[in-house]
């Protein structure tokens, strides 16, 4: 049996069962793609990061969700880098980090806050009835009209694509009761993975934007707080000129409705875009799990 260190820690979160849960592995050279699967069904987080050596980048960071391997994962990245550096296995600095089809710069900033760079920004406008999106989150129509200067419904992508649906108040937000099924349909046509409401009204006087995301197609309901969908978010209200020109870093406000209340600093022009959070460890043990059968380990990308 092969038994390795884990810990589960919450990313985009200022305090424990907070923002998004992750599982960790630090130390996972050796795993199979089984064993790593094994691990993060066992945690059961949305996305468990297996820190590797890499040949081409500081390290290599794998990431697997109880259904199967991700491409990528924030808050997973977020939570890694910030146990490492809590650890004392880095420093303060920047680093580059290997993943699926591509390498991608982190830095870790003295106060531990992580930041992970996701990319160019593909924003397009899309035609869909305000009636039906409205009904798809149980809200009124007239709550997504004249917000920002009428901001248009848009399929924003700095990693992957959210459907972004502006809600003139917080108070209209709240109120959402989400129609999965109808979301779903939504996304679908406009080949989005998930649906982001979000609103210039927030909680926190710090905060720009509090967002709530819905990814049914991935078996997933309400989300407490997403790296992609903020950053995509971030670059849309940054390119549409809807911030006042003093606010240099957007704050993201998210998870309060499922009782884990989360931030994501967004960093962007409009055309790219970088994340950044804090993480808190809530378990440091160990996991057995079966031996390989073989090594099937890594696909060369």
């Amino acid at each position: 049996m092969d038994t390795r260190d884990v810990l589960l820690a919450d990313g985009f979160a200022a305090e424990p069962m907070a923002g998004a849960p992750a599982g960790l592995v630090l130390e996972a050279d050796g795993l199979s793609d089984d064993q790593m699967a094994a691990i993060a069904g066992e945690l059961g987080a949305s996305a468990t990061a297996f820190v590797r050596e890499s040949d081409r980048a500081d390290r290599r960071l794998r990431f697997f969700a109880p259904t199967g391997e991700l491409d990528r994962s924030d808050h997973a990245t977020v939570a890694a880098y910030g146990a490492l550096f809590e650890r004392g296995e880095l420093d303060v600095g920047e680093y580059a980090m290997e993943t699926v089809g591509r390498t991608r710069d982190v830095e870790v900033k003295p106060d531990g806050t992580v930041w992970v760079e996701q990319g160019e920004a593909d924003i397009r406008t899309v035609s869909l009835d305000y009636d039906e999106v409205a009904d798809a989150l149980g809200i009124d129509a007239a709550t997504l009209r004249d917000v920002g200067a009428d901001m248009p419904l848009a399929v924003a992508d700095t990693g992957e694509p959210w459907l972004l649906v502006p809600v003139n108040y917080f108070e209209h937000v709240s109120r959402v009761e989400a129609d999965l099924p109808a979301i779903r349909a939504l996304c679908d046509r406009v080949d989005a993975v998930g649906l982001y409401a979000f609103t210039f009204d927030t909680i926190a006087g710090e905060a720009t934007l509090h967002g709530r995301g819905f990814a049914p197609s991935r078996a997933v309901g309400e989300v407490p707080i997403t790296g992609a969908a903020a950053g995509a978010c971030g670059a849309y209200v940054r390119r549409e000129g809807a911030l006042d020109n003093t606010i240099d870093q957007i704050v993201v406000e998210g998870g309060h409705f499922l009782d884990r209340p989360g931030t994501v600093r967004v960093d962007t022009d409009g055309l790219e875009a970088w994340v950044g959070g804090r993480a808190v460890t809530t378990m440091d043990g160990s996991l057995t799990v079966p031996e390989a059968d073989g090594d099937d380990d890594i696909i060369e990308v």
